[in-house]
């Protein structure tokens, strides 16, 4: 399968509600529609996770923030703009999302994806996706595919073929935590 019919297949599958592992421009992560809360929902059962922990939210563009966010603070267009490395942004305000994936504050992590699988998907999609590590609650995160605890493949509706073979120097985004104010705090380097 070439990558647009990877592309189209996991619009199709992510419009109908199911779960997927697909590449990002990070790392490996498990998948759906960040609007669809069972998909959500079953995200945490496959991760063991607790709920109370959030998730980051994908997007294809800048401009789609206004969609998710009550209020964009301006220092976030800066930041994104100047940002060399994947960056991923909390915020406060989050609307237009499952429930389920809006932490118990009201804060939403937000990433701009680069990258063309994830860019689009997110563009064709025409709603936001959840991403989390394809790992179990408290192992290490797999930055190789080979790496995927086995448990996660068997669970998931669908892996995407691309990239499986892709070796590369990454790590998660670094994430910043920005208030309505414009301050903001280092989460993770």
């Amino acid at each position: 399968m070439n990558l647009q019919e990877e592309i189209l297949k996991s619009v199709e599958l992510f419009r109908k509600g199911k779960v997927l592992l697909i590449p990002t421009d990070t790392i490996w992560g498990i998948s759906c529609d960040a609007t669809n809360a069972k998909a959500v929902q079953r995200i945490f059962k496959i991760k063991g996770r607790e709920e109370s922990k959030s998730m980051i939210i994908l997007l294809d563009t800048v401009e789609k923030l206004e969609k998710y966010l009550k209020n964009v603070p301006p220092l976030a267009y800066d930041l994104l703009a100047n940002s060399r490395s994947p960056l991923t942004i909390v915020y406060s305000g989050a609307k237009n999302l499952a429930r389920n994936v809006i932490a118990k504050d009201g804060t939403i992590a937000i990433r701009i994806v680069s990258g063309e699988y994830c860019s689009e998907v997110l563009r064709l999609l025409d709603r936001p996706l959840v991403s989390t590590s394809a790992n179990l609650a408290g192992q290490p995160t797999a930055t190789l595919f080979e790496d995927i605890n086995p448990a996660i493949i068997h669970q998931v509706d669908y892996v995407v073929e691309a990239f499986r073979d892709r070796v590369r120097s990454v790590k998660p985004s670094t994430i910043i935590k920005l208030d309505e104010n414009g301050l903001f705090k280092v989460l993770r380097p």
